[in-house]
Order: C-alpha cells, then structure tokens, then sequence
C-alpha cells in the first residue's frame, strides 16, 4: 500500500447534511482516511520492527567481554534504541488524529509523532512541529492558510468517525459564517464518559491554550485558569512542546512537573508518553527530599506555619545554634598534660570557620584545623619544645586528632549534623525552638512541639520536606566515609578522597569525549550522561532517575500544576530546583486551599523574579456545565466578591441538588452510579473514615480515600484535598457547611469540591445548608 499525503484526497464534499447522498458522501471519506490511517500503522509496525532488530542486534553481543570502549559504545546503543523503541510504542493509540487541507492544494495529517518514508517524504506531522500550529489556531477570521481542518476519531486502528471545520469563508454565505465555531470535536468529547485517567485531548487544544503552550522557554510564564478551563491540559502539552522544541537545551536537565498529590500524578501519568515523551518527572513536594517519604498526617494549621517565609530564619538560627561556643575556657585532659582552649582562640575559629562562606559541615573542618593548630602549638610548650617548624607542628596535630578526649570536644563544640538530626532536635525541645522561633508566638510553636520518634516511626510530614531540603542547604554534605568512621576522620583525609574521585571523573570524562568522537556520536550523545552511565559499570539510568535521586538536582524546565497550593516554604525549595527560572505554573487562586498558599501571583514570584514573569489567562470551562456553574459561583463570591467564575460552553440539562439526611448517603450514591463512568463522594476531612465506610459498605467496588484504586472505582470516597486537579462524571458533595468550617480556606475548598463534575452534581446533608447553595433544587431520597 502506498500512501500520499501532499495533495487532497478527492474534491471537497460537503458533508455536514443528513440526506442519502451526503452518507454515502461520508461513507467514502471514512474509507479514504482509513486507509491512509492503515498505511501510517503499517509504517509504524516496521519502525518498530527495525529498531527492535538494532536493539536485539546489541543486546547479543551483551556479556562482560571487550574493551571498556566497546561495553561502552554497546550500552550507548542499547539504550537509544530502547528510548526510541519506547516512543514508538508510546504513539499507539490516535497515532494520527487530524488533517489539514491547505489554500495551495495541499494536505498534511497531524499526529503524535512525526513519520516519514524511506525517501523521506513527510507522512505525518508532529503535533509540536511549527507547520502544525494551524490545527490548533486557525478560525475563520484568520484561517492561516488553511481551507478545511479535519478531526479524525478512532477507536484503536480504527477511524471511526470524521468531524469537519470549513474555514475558507469566500466560499461560505453570511448565515453558514454565523454559524462555525470550530470546536465541534471539543464539545463532543466532553460528554465522554470519564476513565479514571486525563483523556487524551492533544486533537482539542483550542487556539487559546495552544498560543499558551508554544509560548516561549525563557523566564516564568504564569497561566491562571478556573476550574475546568483546560491549565493541566495546557501544562502536560507545554512539558511534551518544549522537549521537542528545545530537546538539545533540555535533554541534559529534564523537565520536572510537580503534582498537588500522588493521586493527580497517577491520573495524568500516561498523557506525556502518548505524547512521545518518556522522560519527564513527576513529583509531589513530598518526593522532592530522596530518602524521606513523609507518612504522617498533619493538622492543616501546623502545615501553614511550617509552610510561613518565617521557618528560613528558624532553620538558619537552629543552624547557628549549633557553632556556638563557651565563654568559659575549656579543659582537655591527656595522659601527659592538659591542654586549655581559651574564649578568644573559640571565638576565632568560629569566626574563620563563618568567613569561609562554607556549609555547616563542610566549614567544620576550618574550625577544627584552628583549633588543632592551637592545641598543637601549646603542646609543644608543655613538652618543653621551642620553636617548632611546620612538619613537627603537622606531627603534633595528628597526633592530637586520634585522641578521643580531643575528638570528644572538637564533636561537641561543632558537631556534624544531618538535616534529620537537626529538625529533630528542634522540634522535640521547647527551649531550642522558643530561642530559634523567636519571631512565632508562643501559640505557633506550640504547634510545631513535638514528641522524639519513637523506633519504626514515619515522624515526617510533607510540610517537613520543604524545611529539611533548607536545613540541607545550610548544613552541607557529609563525606560518607566521615559517617562510616567516625565525625573525627581527618579533613584532610576527606579532601583528598574528593579530589582523587574529581580527578577519576575528570578521566571518565574526557575518556567518554573521546570515545564519542571516534564513534561519530559526539552530535548525538552527551559525553557527561555517557560518562555517568559507564562509571563502574553502572546500569543506565534516565535522567529523570538522576533527577529523582539527587537533591541539588537543577531541571531545564519546572512545570507547576495546582500551584497556588503551594507554600513560600515549598517555593524556596522549587526554586533552588531551577536556577534557571526557566519555568510554567499553572493554578487558580480562588481554589487556594492551604493556608500557607498564594493569595497573589506577584507575592510569590517578585522576590525571585521581579519584573520578568508574565501572566496568561484561560477563560472559558470545558468541564463544568453551566448549570453547575451557576451554584459554584455563588460559592465563589465568598472566596472574593471580585472575582468572577469561568464561562461555560455548555449545558446538560441536569440541574444540581440537594437532599438529606446523610444516613442514606448509601442509597443516594447507588442511585447516582454512571453506567461506564466515574462518581466521586467528596467530603470533610473530619468525617472522612465514618462516610467512606457507610459508601464502602453500600456499594459494591466502592472504595474510600485516594490512589490507584479511587481512580480505577467507579464510586471513590475522597476529601477535597484529595480531590484536587481530578474530574469525574457525577459529584455528591457531603456536608457543605463543614468543609467550610473545618479549613482556613473553606470557601476555596467547597468551590473546589462543587467544580469537579462533568454531568452531574448532587448535596447530601445533615447540618444547615449554606446561603451560598440557596439555588439547589430540594431532592427528596425514596
């Protein structure tokens, strides 16, 4: 079978009337599209039959054998052609899902990735690529070129439908003008039902959110958006945009795309590979520290004020608590003599070891080489020794430095610290945290008083993540060999343990250059990421593995979804992951429900980028029927009076409800189950445990709280953090007027909880029904 794709696939039919002729008029489109379809699979089957055949080919000469050279080019290969093998994979689903006919006769079909023949004539247009920008953004105001912009649905290898925009307005009356809108594709997906994962919307992007996600790389692009205004579609389409228009820039540093919980990142986890992107992270603030996974829950109140700008201060001054001195001189007693370390001598190596501008641990070792110079000179004295030079002073210091009562005073005067050790150490002890939390009232640290943990205990909170990775930042690293031996390991031991594995990774590198360029790969491949992954003979990883793993990793790129949620606490710690401020962050303030969270886009961003953000806006709500909508903005006035809720494009017809009591919360649900959809059950999070059981128990396959198993139920019990950046075809929100009293942010919440709706909404409750859902029609439960 050969394909064209260069010049129209027979005349322009109009296609869009009901009588016999236009059917079978379709009838023959379909079929013409279906094989065209059928030959793009064709070539995507022998893509994949080529690379798994390159890839077979290197993995049989697999084995230890060989040079380091040839281990080295062997793995190189194995892991590109299993990158580009995942890709073709990845594109199964909708390979193509779009066509566009052009002013000049000419068609192109758009599509996840690009594919072209053996003589490479372009079969099929990445969606990214600047040719395709016309899918997404011609009207018939400006048509781009563009005649005809054909939607293509399938159904697997299947097309199963055709949905047609005609821009070519000269040929079109005054009447058939009024009448294109350009998003019939749109509007029919949103009546789909829901998964229980982000459908696959790259054929819908409308113009607005494309001219978001083209937007430039450089600086911080900020897109506010309302529920249901596509902000997670842009901001899934912007990461996948991004690595494909600038993959050489970012390719080496990865982007990261950071989530409100686990729970959103499994619900969009597949959009980016079947958008042909495999290697971005996804993360929660929670993930950010490796070797911490918080599991303890906290009360909303002690999170916001460990989330305040304040806590840098607390921790910076906990810090310094550690490298105080004693005024009092202090006595060490040897077998022979004893040494005395005056104030003044204490306060000078503590003020060596600050003007050194290093890290807490890694300054220690000024202060202690001051020190021991000055133990060692009055050493000497006691041994009666005049002047000495300085390979007997260096002899007397070592000898000093393996003496455990001098190793035990040089530990207590500046101790290593691990950031664990030091939260601890401030959180279970009043007076270290009246003395470093000076500026809090008594009230917030009472809060933040904890007890020790106790053995097996998972003592951390996500709102600790954020002033663990601070406490990092200012103790510095431990030399593992330093954990290993003992705090009393000579610095000069560790400094040259560092500087012989620079000087081993300086080799590697340079080895890996050249092996790169005797290999013609030096365009293709990165010598440091070649370097890393043959060091020791290492199993590959891919950059976001590297990323996951390091704490100072910094990204290309960093995407924010559901950012208003975020603390100043957590935005320090984001930033240090992008030096670059080379960033997207997508939220709506009015759905801010942390009390640590954004009031303003400007408070957050102008301490570190003042002057050089911008803002977009998205306006119109995909997801929400305008009957829902209705209620959810009257919600919306008691977060701002202000503010003003996104414009619906459509309405179901299903009006939103309320009804009582919540003991028959369970029949209520089993009557809202949608055939082949989603429901969820949002309520408070006091009664989170007594209401997941009563749904758990009355509906089968009903499952409470969240993770994979609330996404792939068709009725979840979730509170509304739970719920957060979620969709879902029916919603019954429980107990309204204690969402709003429960949190600092209820307003925000509730108006969270009532917007997550596709098709239907519905109120379920015992207390008083707030003012705000007066425009509920009363349900009476049978």
């Amino acid at each position: 079978m050969v394909c064209h794709n260069n010049q129209r696939n027979g005349p322009e039919y109009p296609i869009t009337s009901n009588d016999n002729g236009a059917t079978a008029t379709r009838q023959i489109e379909l079929t013409r599209e279906q094989e065209y379809v059928s030959c793009l699979y064709a070539r995507l089957d022998l893509l994949r039959e080529r690379t798994q055949r390159q890839l077979d080919g290197v993995l049989a000469q697999g084995g230890s054998g060989g040079t380091h050279q040839n281990r080295s080019e062997r793995d190189s290969f194995a892991g590109m052609y299993a990158e580009r093998l995942g890709r073709l994979w990845a594109v199964e689903n909708g390979l193509c899902f779009g066509r566009l006919d052009n002013a000049d006769d000419t068609s192109l079909y758009i599509g996840r990735i690009g594919l072209a023949d053996d003589d490479q004539r372009r079969m099929l247009i990445d969606w990214r690529a600047p040719v395709a920008q016309p899918f997404y953004g011609a009207t018939p105001a400006a048509s781009m070129g563009v005649t005809r912009r054909r939607h293509l649905q399938t159904k697997g290898r299947t097309v199963i439908g055709i949905d047609d925009d005609l821009l070519d307005l000269d040929s079109l009356t005054e009447e058939d003008v009024a009448t294109l809108n350009g998003e019939a594709a749109l509007l029919a997906s949103l009546g789909a039902r829901r998964t229980g994962r982000m459908r696959d919307i790259v054929a819908t992007i409308q113009s607005e959110q494309d001219r978001i996600i083209r937007s430039d790389l450089n600086g911080v692009l900020v897109v506010q958006g309302g529920p249901g205004t596509g902000k997670t579609v842009v901001a899934l389409h912007r990461a996948a945009y991004l690595l494909y228009t600038h993959r050489e820039k970012l390719a080496r540093r990865g982007v990261l795309i950071l989530g409100p919980n686990l729970t959103f990142l499994r619900y969009i986890e597949q959009v980016l590979p079947s958008l042909g992107e495999t290697d971005v992270l996804l993360s929660t603030v929670s993930e950010l520290y490796p070797g911490v996974v918080p599991g303890r829950r906290e009360r909303p109140e002690v999170a916001g004020v460990k989330g305040d700008a304040r806590m840098a201060q607390v921790i910076a001054r906990a810090v310094r608590e550690r490298q105080r001195v004693p005024r009092k001189p202090i006595e060490i007693k040897l077998d022979r003599y004893t040494l005395r370390l005056e104030g003044n001598v204490l306060e000078a190596a503590r003020n060596r070891a600050a003007r050194s501008k290093r890290a807490h641990n890694e300054a220690r070792a000024v202060f202690v080489r001051h020190l021991l110079n000055a133990l060692a000179r009055q050493a000497a004295r006691q041994l009666g020794k005049g002047m000495i030079d300085d390979d007997e002073l260096a002899d007397i210091r070592e000898d000093l430095r393996t003496e455990r009562p001098v190793k035990a005073a040089l530990n207590r005067l500046w101790p290593y610290v691990t950031p664990q050790q030091l939260l601890i150490g401030l959180f279970t002890s009043r007076e270290r945290l009246d003395h470093a939390a000076a500026e809090f009232g008594e009230a917030e640290r009472e809060l933040m008083l904890r007890e020790p943990p106790r053995k097996g205990e998972n003592w951390w909170a996500e709102s600790d993540v954020p002033l663990l990775d601070e406490a990092a930042e200012l103790l510095g690293d431990i030399d593992p060999a330093v954990l290993r031996a003992g705090a009393w390991m000579a610095e000069e031991e560790q400094a040259a343990q560092r500087a012989a594995a620079l000087d081993e990774r300086q080799h590697q590198l340079a080895y890996a250059k050249e092996v790169l360029e005797l290999t013609g790969l030096s365009d293709i491949m990165d010598a440091e990421k070649f370097a890393a992954r043959h060091l020791g003979d290492d199993v590959f990883l891919t950059t976001a593995e590297r990323a996951a793993a390091d704490r100072t990793w910094a990204f290309g790129h960093v995407i924010v979804d559901e950012a208003q949620e975020l603390s100043p606490m957590d935005w320090r710690m984001l930033m240090r992951r992008c030096p670059t401020r080379s960033m997207t962050i997508v939220g709506d303030l009015a759905q801010t429900g942390s009390s640590a969270g954004a009031h303003s886009w400007g408070r957050v961003l102008d301490p570190y980028v003042s002057g050089r953000w911008r803002e977009e806006t998205l306006s119109v709500n995909y997801r929400t029927p305008a009957e829902l909508m209705v209620v959810a903005a009257d919600v919306l006035t008691l977060v701002d009076p202000a503010l003003t809720a996104p414009t619906s494009v459509r309405e179901t017809g299903a009006r939103p409800w309320a009804a009582s009591p919540t003991a028959s919360l369970g029949e209520v649900v089993k009557a809202e189950v949608v055939e082949g959809g989603r429901l969820v059950v949002i309520v408070p999070e006091s009664r989170a445990g007594e209401l997941g059981e009563i749904v758990v128990r009355s509906v089968e396959g009903a499952v409470a709280g969240p993770g994979a198993a609330a996404l792939d139920a068709q009725v979840a019990v979730l509170t509304v953090a739970e719920a957060k950046g979620l969709e879902f075809d029916a919603v019954v929100v429980v107990e309204p007027e204690l969402i709003l009293g429960e949190s600092p942010r209820g307003a925000s919440d509730l108006y969270v909880a009532l917007t997550r709706a596709t098709q239907r909404l519905g109120v379920v409750h015992d207390g008083p029904l707030p003012d705000a859902l007066a425009r509920l029609e009363r349900h009476r439960i049978t």
